[in-house]
């Protein structure tokens, strides 16, 4: 028999199992996300360069990153704007790993795609999954034919994992998770076909974890204005990692614009942004070490991560010559260089032909003329008609030589293009014309109004009637090369089931060559003087109007123009484009149109203003190259002394002679008819504006008219002058006084003339 134990080998005993038991009943140890890759983590070959254990001083700058997903983190919200190749993968599958082992919740991938998505399982979750033991014990099977093993479903102790793509809402819905990690999360679709937005869709996934739900967005730029990581980072607390100055000790992030290389691209370096000294690139592994994340714009909500190549760890990415070499290559090429901002500088590209089309920029070069009368210049006026559910948005544009725009008013009529009432205030606006600046009325000679959308059917029908001048039917074109205006197509049928010569025309509009023809236009005039602008815009015009006129970017990708993410509505380029649209139409063709039509032009606006407009003289009736550029329109008539075949520089003037010979003489009194347009326009758009003494004296002093426009203005300024002060001109105007000014605006209906037949002919003609 065994002889029996010391009583000090008891006590040894009761020790060790009170030990085990206390192990077992003890909470389990707080780890973190990089603790936790630092002990189980495991590199395959089949997906990393490095494969080993995973090591946090191989790139510091993911640490945090990781951490802030760790169970105690009180972080919600994290984005990440880096380059490629720089470890943002392994970052959410050690996310993922340490989510699964240490804070089980159900967790949600989703990447922008179905083949992004089986990428992902293929080279980082299952490579992941066959080199971590600790990430093996907690699923609930690993056998392939189980249901619970499924290629993008895994069940696990405390939660489930679910690998879905954006493209698809389905996928998007019926599902409730603690832990989102969204990849590649710059080339989600802008919308799904659904209509809905996958940014917010997927941000309704974690609803039921209202306290504890972790959201991680990570992925490379793409186009500034579409591209979703960015615009996250913008409103993030925008940290990039700041390193001490080996010199002076000055706290500096790495920044391309401070990588320095010879001409013969064989040595580069790095200089401090406050002493200038240079900075080797062998130095980079220790600064790095020595650094940490600083907030650009503390107190946001959602973390923000930003780093570029120049922080690639040494022997896992390009070295900073290679880079620079790369980047010198790229210049010349719009492509290239827009691959490497994107990929290596972690930064969305801006194409330079729009990149000085901001509003901003814009605002700060508005010119001082008022809209509803058109300046100096003017030759031919069309508009643009936008249509919504509750809404006609209207845009009315001016040109003149050389397809110089000037937009003279911008308008939303309120009311659902079903009802009738919205259209009888879309005809009175059109037929009301727009005074002059001479004193002439220019009419709106064409209109493109947008049949796309739920009221088709009644704007062929508005088009149908002609209450207007031209109505045009559009749609917008389809292929992104198509023309500004397509050939006219019937679209009615008569009772013998052919096509209706009298119905309605549709039209097909290239918008994307017209906003191709627009942006490098309205950018350009950032570098012209006033006079020679291409699209001038009046002061008048709110900041919603220049912001809508920006609202849209191109996409490579796609081809087409998209909504700027987070940016207004696109009404005002829209209409724009419209009214630019009509500008091409076959009786109108002011894109063909010749110096001998603008003078014909000119001459018709004289005609027209009669004596209240000063004629200058000049000795050629063809318009100058500077006129056609710029715009500006000088009102003249053929010499009658002086020898035609002078040449251009023998009989053209000087700018500043022109500017003085064309203005009119000072002061000039506003025509009869512009003051009951501005007050029409005062009580059918601004109900609460009042009247202001400059007001009441242009009014009193308006010359020219009718006899029935100028007793109509009588009447009308007896009513204002009346009012007590302070009260606004819309409750000052009696509605029977309204109506009568705008049936003098409009004048008489103009009928068209029958059409008389030739006979002996195939075609019918007009005599």
């Amino acid at each position: 028999m065994n002889a029996a134990l010391a009583p000090s080998q008891y006590a040894e005993a009761l020790t060790e199992i009170g030990r085990a038991i206390g192990r077992a009943i003890a909470p389990r140890k707080h780890m973190r996300v990089s603790e936790w890759a630092t002990e189980h983590r495991v590199l395959s070959s089949k997906g990393s360069s490095s494969p080993g254990e995973w090591d946090n001083t191989r790139n510091p700058l993911l640490v945090e990153v990781m951490d802030c997903f760790s169970a105690r983190s009180g972080v919600h919200d994290v984005v990440a704007q880096f380059p490629i190749q720089f470890g943002k993968s392994e970052t959410e599958t050690n996310i993922l790993g340490y989510t699964m082992c240490e804070n089980p919740m159900p967790i949600m991938v989703a990447l922008p795609g179905e083949i992004s998505a089986n990428k992902w399982i293929d080279q980082k979750l299952n490579p992941m999954i066959e080199s971590t033991k600790a990430v093996q014990h907690v699923l609930t099977s690993t056998n392939s034919r189980e249901s619970s093993n499924r290629r993008s479903f895994k069940d696990f102790e405390g939660g489930q994992l679910y690998i879905e793509h954006a493209g698809n809402p389905v996928r998007l819905k019926s599902t409730s998770v603690g832990l989102l990690l969204a990849d590649e999360f710059s080339s989600f679709a802008s919308e799904l076909r659904s209509g809905d937005d996958p940014d917010e869709m997927l941000d309704g996934r974690t609803s039921a974890f209202p306290s504890t739900y972790k959201r991680f967005k990570v992925g490379t730029p793409e186009i500034a204005g579409l591209c979703r990581v960015s615009e996250l980072f913008d409103v993030s607390d925008q940290r990039r990692w700041h390193w001490p100055c080996p010199d002076c000790g000055h706290e500096q992030p790495f920044e391309w614009g401070g990588l320095q290389w010879t001409p013969d691209l064989k040595h580069c370096w790095y200089v401090c942004r406050e002493c200038g000294v240079v900075i080797e690139e062998h130095q980079k592994t220790r600064l790095i070490a020595a650094g940490h994340w600083v907030a650009g714009n503390p107190g946001a909500a959602t973390r923000g991560y930003h780093a570029n190549c120049l922080y690639y760890p040494m022997g896992l990415g390009p070295r900073w010559l290679e880079l620079a070499q790369r980047w010198v290559r790229a210049q010349g090429d719009m492509a290239k260089l827009k691959t490497f901002i994107n990929d290596r500088l972690a930064e969305p590209w801006e194409d330079k032909s729009t990149a000085k089309a901001k509003p901003n920029l814009i605002k700060d070069r508005l010119e001082v003329y008022h809209l509803r009368e058109a300046p100096i210049g003017v030759l031919a006026i069309t508009a643009g008609v936008d249509t919504q559910d509750n809404r006609l948005a209207v845009t009315i544009l001016g040109w003149g030589r050389g397809m110089v725009a000037w937009v003279l008013d911008y308008v939303e009529l309120a009311g659902d293009p079903a009802e009738l009432e919205v259209w009888v205030k879309l005809t009175d606006l059109l037929n009301r014309g727009i005074a002059h600046i001479s004193g002439a009325i220019l009419p709106v000679e064409a209109t493109c109004i947008d049949a796309g959308g739920h009221r088709t059917e009644y704007v062929k029908h508005y088009c149908r009637q002609k209450l207007i001048r031209r109505p045009m039917c559009i749609f917008g074109a389809k292929p992104n090369n198509a023309p500004v205006l397509g050939r006219p197509k019937l679209e009615d049928v008569n009772y013998k089931g052919k096509l209706d010569k009298k119905g309605v025309t549709i039209y097909q509009v290239g918008t994307v060559n017209i906003k191709q023809w627009f942006f490098p236009r309205l950018g350009g005039d950032a570098d012209r003087v006033p006079e020679a602008r291409l699209i001038h815009l009046s002061e008048d015009l709110d900041d919603f109007y220049i912001n809508g006129l920006v609202s849209e970017k191109f996409n490579p990708k796609t081809g087409r123009y998209e909504p700027i993410r987070g940016g207004v509505r696109n009404e005002p380029l829209d209409t724009f484009v419209y009214a630019y649209a009509a500008a091409h139409h076959q009786d109108l063709r002011l894109h063909r149109q010749s110096a001998a039509d603008w003078d014909m032009r000119e001459r018709r606006i004289i005609e027209l203003a009669g004596d209240q407009w000063t004629r200058v003289s000049r000795e050629t009736q063809h318009a100058s190259p500077a006129d056609d550029v710029s715009g500006n329109s000088v009102f003249r008539e053929r010499s009658t002394t002086g020898s035609a075949s002078k040449s251009m520089h023998e009989t053209s003037v000087s700018r500043e002679t022109l500017a003085e010979a064309v203005q009119p003489p000072a002061p000039v009194a506003m025509s009869v008819r512009a003051a009951l347009d501005a007050i029409v326009c005062i009580v059918e758009r601004e109900p609460a504006v009042v009247a202001m003494p400059e007001h009441i004296a242009a009014w009193s002093g308006a010359v020219g008219g009718t006899a029935e426009e100028t007793y109509v203005l009588n009447e009308l300024f007896l009513v204002i002058h009346s009012a007590e002060q302070g009260t606004p001109v819309a409750r000052a105007v009696p509605a029977s006084l309204h109506s009568r000014a705008v049936e003098v605006l409009r004048g008489k209906a103009q009928t068209q003339r029958p059409r008389r037949f030739v006979r002996g002919t195939r075609h019918h003609g007009q005599r």
